[in-house]
This record gives C-alpha cells, sequence and structure tokens, in this order.
C-alpha cells in the first residue's frame, strides 16, 4: 500500500537515493463539476442557530431557514382553504351487512356483529324470561351504613334483613363492625318478581378472630358464630444500628409507625443523634396478632431497647385506664417537657406590672395575653380536671383547669367554651375558642399560671414528674418485663 505520508529518502549527501515501494502515477485533475460537489458537501447548511451567534455559519443557517418557512409559505393553500380529500360511499343494503358481519362490535353495546342462524319452525319465542335460581353477591358496609340497609340494598326484604340483623347481634356488636367490611351473599329463588328474593346463605369477617354465617334451615335463618384462633405472640427485632438507626429498623422489618415511636421513647433517655453508635445494637418489641387465616395485625410499641457498650437502656410500655407510660426495666417511669402554649399567636402583653387599656391605671398583669385571630382554637398547656367553666367577671368566658402538683392554669376571655366542669382534659386538647369577652379590647387569650395558689410567670414554669412502681403494680410490671425478653428475635 501507498501512504501519503510516504516520501523518497536520501541517504548521504548526495547519495542515490533509496525509495520505498512502487512509484505511483499522479491522478489526473479533477473537473470542475465534482470540485463543486465537493465544496458544497463540506458546507453545513444547517448550523446550531444557538452556537456562534453573528458568525457566517450562523447567518448562513438563519437564511437556511428562512428559505424553507418562505417556501412552505408560498406553497400552503392557505388556511381558508381544506385540503380536498376523497371519501368513500356510504354502505348500504348487504354491502352494509356484509361488512357489519365481519367486524366485532363491544358487549357493552350488544354485540349483535356476526351471521346468526335463522329461527326455525321448532324455535319458540318466550314470553318471560326465566330468572336465575340463585344469586351469589358481595356487598360492602360504608361509612355511617348499618347493617341492615346493606342487606336491604343488595336486595334482602326488610323483614328479613331485620331478623338477620337481630341474630347477628347475638355474637357481635352491629356498631363494632369496621366500615369497609364485605358480606358475601346468597340469594335464593323467590316466588314471582313482585316479591324480593330470600336470603339463602351469608358470610362475614366480623372481627379478626370471628367470621359470622347465617344459613338458611328450612324457613329459618341460624346463625354460626366461626371463632378464629388467634396467636398473641409478639414480634422482636434485633439489629445493629449501623449509619442510620431508622433505616435498619426498617429494613430489619420493623413497622415504620413502631421506629418513630421507639425513636421518640429513645430519646426521653439519651440523645439519639449524639449518643447512638453505629456498633450499637437496637432491640424492638411490636405487638402483633396472627390469626390461623393468614392474616396479621401488629399493634402498638411494646418494648424500646438498645445495647448501648456498658449503658443498656430498657424501657417497657405500662399503664392502665386507656393510658400508658414508658418504664425503665426497673419500674422507674419519667415524664419531663415544658408546659405548652396554649394557643398559636404572639404575645401581646407579658407578666408583670402595666398600664391597663380599659381602666387607666398601672395594675399587675397575673399572666400573658396571647393575641390571635378570633376563633383560634385554645388547647390545654397541659393533662387536668376542668374546674371552672363559664361566665366570670372581666375574664369573660374563662375556664380553670387543675394539674397535680399544685399546679392550676386559666384561660380568658374566650368566644365559646368547649369543655365542661368536672371533665379530664389531655394536654392539646381544644377547651375553647378565642375571643373579646370580659374586660378586651380585641380578640387575644389571658393565660394565667398559679402555683399552690399564687399566680406566676406562665412562662418560667417547667415540670418534671418520676413515677415509681410498688407492691402488685411492681410484681405485675416485672412479669411483663420477663414474658417480653423471653420472646425470641424473628419469632
Amino acid at each position: 500500500m501507498f501512504l501519503r505520508s510516504d516520501q523518497m529518502m536520501d541517504q548521504g549527501g548526495g547519495a542515490a537515493a533509496l525509495t520505498f515501494g512502487k512509484s505511483v502515477a499522479p491522478l489526473p485533475p479533477a473537473d470542475w463539476m465534482h470540485t463543486l460537489r465537493a465544496r458544497i458537501a463540506e458546507i453545513d447548511w444547517a448550523p446550531d442557530l444557538g452556537a456562534r451567534i453573528g458568525s457566517a455559519d450562523w447567518y448562513r443557517g438563519a437564511a437556511t431557514c428562512l428559505a424553507l418557512c418562505s417556501a412552505t409559505w408560498a406553497l400552503s393553500p392557505g388556511f381558508d382553504r381544506p385540503i380536498v380529500g376523497d371519501v368513500p360511499a356510504a354502505l348500504s343494503g348487504t354491502d352494509w351487512d356484509d361488512a357489519r358481519a365481519q367486524t366485532i362490535a363491544p358487549l357493552a353495546l350488544g354485540s349483535d356483529t356476526g351471521r346468526r342462524m335463522a329461527a326455525n319452525d321448532l324455535v319458540r319465542p318466550l314470553s318471560e324470561t326465566p330468572e336465575r335460581p340463585i344469586i351469589s353477591l358481595t356487598a360492602t358496609l360504608g361509612n355511617g351504613d348499618s347493617f341492615a340497609r346493606v342487606l336491604e340494598r343488595a336486595g334482602v326484604a326488610d323483614d328479613e334483613a331485620a331478623r338477620t340483623a337481630d341474630a347477628v347481634s347475638r355474637a357481635v356488636a352491629l356498631d363494632s363492625i369496621k366500615p369497609g367490611t364485605q358480606f358475601d351473599l346468597t340469594l335464593g329463588r323467590r316466588l314471582s318478581k313482585a316479591v324480593p328474593r330470600p336470603l339463602n346463605n351469608l358470610r362475614f369477617r366480623a372481627r379478626f378472630d370471628l367470621n359470622v354465617a347465617v344459613n338458611r334451615v328450612g324457613a329459618a335463618l341460624v346463625m354460626t358464630p366461626e371463632p378464629i384462633a388467634i396467636d398473641h405472640t409478639p414480634l422482636r427485632i434485633r439489629g445493629v444500628v449501623g449509619s442510620s438507626l431508622y433505616r435498619s429498623a426498617r429494613a430489619a422489618g420493623a413497622p415504620a409507625k413502631a421506629v418513630e415511636t421507639y425513636l421518640r421513647a429513645l430519646a426521653t433517655r439519651l440523645s439519639v443523634g449524639r449518643d447512638v453508635r453505629a456498633d450499637d445494637v437496637f432491640d424492638i418489641i411490636v405487638e402483633r396478632q396472627r390469626a390461623a387465616t393468614g392474616e396479621v395485625e401488629m399493634g402498638q410499641l411494646l418494648f424500646v431497647g438498645l445495647d448501648h457498650g456498658a449503658r443498656k437502656v430498657q424501657l417497657v410500655r405500662w399503664g392502665a385506664d386507656g393510658r400508658s407510660d414508658w418504664f425503665d426495666a426497673k419500674g422507674t417511669g419519667e415524664r419531663k417537657g415544658v408546659m405548652s402554649m396554649p394557643v398559636t399567636g404572639h404575645v401581646t402583653s407579658g407578666y408583670g406590672m402595666r398600664f391597663h387599656p380599659i381602666l387607666n391605671f398601672m395594675r399587675m398583669h397575673k399572666g400573658l395575653d396571647i393575641g390571635a385571630p378570633y376563633g383560634t382554637p385554645i388547647h390545654a398547656a397541659m393533662d387536668g380536671i376542668v374546674s371552672f367553666a363559664g361566665r366570670s367577671a372581666g375574664y369573660g368566658n374563662f375556664v380553670k383547669l387543675t394539674h397535680g402538683g399544685g399546679l392550676a392554669s386559666g384561660y380568658g376571655h374566650m368566644s365559646r367554651i368547649a369543655v365542661a366542669s368536672g371533665t379530664r382534659v389531655a394536654q392539646g386538647q381544644i377547651i375553647g375558642y378565642v375571643g373579646s369577652t370580659g374586660m378586651s379590647t380585641g380578640p387575644h387569650l389571658h393565660y394565667e399560671l398559679w402555683k399552690n395558689g399564687a399566680a406566676i410567670n406562665p412562662r418560667s414554669i417547667s415540670f418534671s414528674s418520676v413515677q415509681q412502681l410498688s407492691g402488685a403494680a411492681l410484681k405485675s410490671f416485672k412479669a411483663r418485663v420477663n414474658s417480653l425478653l423471653a420472646v425470641k428475635p424473628g419469632s
């Protein structure tokens, strides 16, 4: 082969020239047509108009674009002159029948396509369409719905639906059946179309641990409860914290809500972000129910554990009367917190001496005035009992709560009171709404706090309560801790 880089090489001054390869005859010069085509091929007629703006290539591309647009506009028929198209003539008669026989129509539109055999002498028209002997269907209990009403909508007679509801109520309270429960019904043959179909069978999941079946025996409906075996063994999950305690617990199979509760409970004893190390071992026990039919229900978090080197954190949920707190393995529970602000707003007047805006003289202001829009909900600052709820002179609509440890709080100038005297309220519960009743110049909340009967600055209070179990309660608690720790991880 001959390469353009190959050339004659001289060896020595004035020596004979040595050549490599064979000599090649020179190519004849190209004619002007080939030269023109080559130069045109080298031109970029459609350059990127977003680059090198203002260059010769850019202007050439702009000219090309303008020429193409102008040609399109010149050759177009115009917007007021539609393009003429050829439409085939509509089919009719036998042509239409032959074409329709080869098409497929949706079932929703009758599906009357295709060819059908004509009726012969053996075919007799029906005077009345026969009914199906039984109908199987499914009904769903909606929000605010009633058991009997669901059966009536499914086609059961009113009196039979009432009898069925009365029979089922002997096994389970009807108002305890959850919305969304599905009922499998079978309706039997009826004597005529003027009467509803009789209920032959009914079956549904009344509770997680109970199925209920109703069957027709002769002319009577017999209810049969079918208990479902439930395994209440909790789920225990252990694992290494790694780079993220939350992600490691979720990857190990812990439910998201349980992990969130675990982190909140653990944060009451140590700093999750600062104190928890990657080689620590977390221990989570979650309430779980497993039905013999295969369903699984996860409940609340029961145990919070963390092997933190020499220090081991073990917290167990324990409580009664619908309330529970976290106790350590020794039966000691601690609740910490700062009394929360009762309403979302801004403080317009603080605690101390001030010039009263209505009485026009200096007077001790024994609380905080918190400005907020009219009707803003007012929340209890902490758990307590309503000792007073009503009208109270300059306070207007007023609520007073008593708390443990000699604390009491007051909320004045409400537009409306949402609690009654003697009731128990939880922290954050709505007790009223912002207003301007009593001696007030505008909508706001007057918030007072008393310690052993003396008014104190609400901003200065913080509380910490420690509970220590003893006696029979401590013995039951210890048994609970031992039973939880006996659960094997992953069981």
